[in-house]
């Protein structure tokens, strides 16, 4: 008797341990999120938030550098999904949704009021008339430019046209000044180059046709693009071994006076050293041709949860707590970008408010960037091609015919 008794209690204590062990393996939340620096300190402090409210949930972060992250993403959504991914709104959310790897958020759109809170980025967050995504900040893109630099080689104000941006070159290149610092090791770089000559000289629609495969590279639309681009590489406006510099290793360039400008998005400003920023400005691309109405690139990050994570209660109860408008703001404060959530405060940066003025009053329409509006496959062969042009513009012939080769067999078009 006394030993059925203790078989019945150690069989009771098995149970409860299995069913402890199950509870906090089932309240784990796994996710992984792309950080560069001083980010990880900015969604650590909102990580570190959430665990507050929700001490029942046992929060597992992994922090990925950006590139690697590009290159890994799909591995975890097929093979080991996290219960939550950092991302990029467009189509390069819409790539995964297409193949059911991204669980539907629309009933959270709806239940926690971001129809309306998140009503302008909306519309990128949606695929095939559902929501995949949990909008984060967005950043404006524009030129960056030491000011005293800029005084230094007797320029006054910064330039709107297209004529004033490459006389400002010639006077920065004629005081020994590097006009243009690029890191185009990292090819998204170049891209946003090819973005702003093409919604300047082609416009917002027919960019947004070029990224959906609608319009051969062949087209002499397309190459009056490369033939602005192909300018400033001839007159050496550029600094030197640019294809060297990742955006990390560019910086520098900037932060110690050795380039005037870089075009990049408003989250750059987050990490200048205070001293820097307060010699740095801020302007948008300049106009190309006056007959073309005024777009602008302004992509969103997002989160997302897959299709097949193991604990969506609670990546639920993370993205709810997140898209919260004081945290949207907070996050975005801390990457120099701009919140998306419509009852957030404005930003109060100097460069981010410009940033914002410059996407609000934006006439001509908004893109999310090169490759978050196009195919993934078809905005890697585009990127590599922008390399190869940068590295010899002279092969452009060849590397239009073998992108337009690229887009009939991708799009099928």
């Amino acid at each position: 008797m006394k030993f059925g008794v203790r078989k019945f209690l150690l069989a009771g204590i098995a149970c409860a341990a299995l069913t402890a062990w199950t509870y906090v393996d089932a309240a784990t939340l796994r996710v992984i999120v792309s950080a560069r620096g001083s980010q990880r300190d900015v969604w650590q402090s909102a990580f570190d938030q959430f665990k507050k409210a929700n001490p029942d949930v046992d929060l597992k972060i992994t922090y990925v550098g950006e590139e690697a992250y590009k290159v890994q993403m799909s591995g975890w959504l097929v093979n080991d999904p996290p219960d939550v991914l950092s991302w990029h709104n467009g189509e390069r959310m819409a790539y995964f949704a297409r193949r059911g790897l991204l669980e539907d958020l629309s009933a959270d759109w709806q239940k926690d009021g971001w129809n309306q809170t998140y009503a302008a980025v909306k519309p990128p967050s949606t695929y095939a008339g559902k929501q995949y995504a949990a909008p984060l900040g967005y950043d404006s893109y524009g030129f960056f430019y030491r000011k005293d630099l800029f005084e230094k080689a007797g320029i006054s104000g910064e330039p709107a046209s297209w004529e004033q941006f490459l006389d400002d070159c010639k006077k920065l290149k004629a005081a020994g000044i590097a006009p243009i610092a690029v890191a185009a090791k990292d090819a998204w770089t170049l891209a946003a180059w090819f973005d702003y000559f093409d919604l300047r000289i082609n416009g917002y629609a027919f960019h947004e046709q070029l990224m959906a495969g609608d319009i051969a590279y062949t087209d002499p639309r397309v190459r009056k693009v490369y033939a602005a681009w192909k300018g400033l590489i001839d007159n050496k406006y550029f600094v030197d071994n640019a294809l060297s510099y990742d955006l990390d290793s560019v910086s520098p360039l900037l932060v110690n006076g050795q380039a005037a400008m870089m075009l990049m998005g408003t989250f750059f400003s987050a990490g200048l050293p205070a001293a820097t920023k307060a010699q740095m400005g801020y302007f948008r691309f300049p106009v190309i041709d006056q007959a073309v109405p005024l777009a602008e690139d302004g992509p969103v990050n997002i989160l997302m949860v897959p299709a097949k994570a193991s604990n969506k209660k609670d990546a639920r109860r993370l993205l709810a707590f997140i898209e919260q408008a004081p945290l949207n703001g907070e996050l975005a404060k801390g990457w120099g970008q701009l919140p998306s959530n419509n009852q957030a405060p404005e930003p109060q940066d100097p460069i981010s408010k410009i940033g914002f003025q410059i996407l609000s009053s934006t006439p001509g329409g908004v893109a999310q960037f090169y490759d978050r509006d196009m195919t993934k496959e078809m905005a890697d062969e585009g990127m590599k091609g922008m390399q190869q042009f940068y590295s010899d513009p002279g092969q452009l012939e060849q590397i239009l015919a073998r992108l337009e080769q690229a887009r009939q067999r991708i799009y099928k078009k």
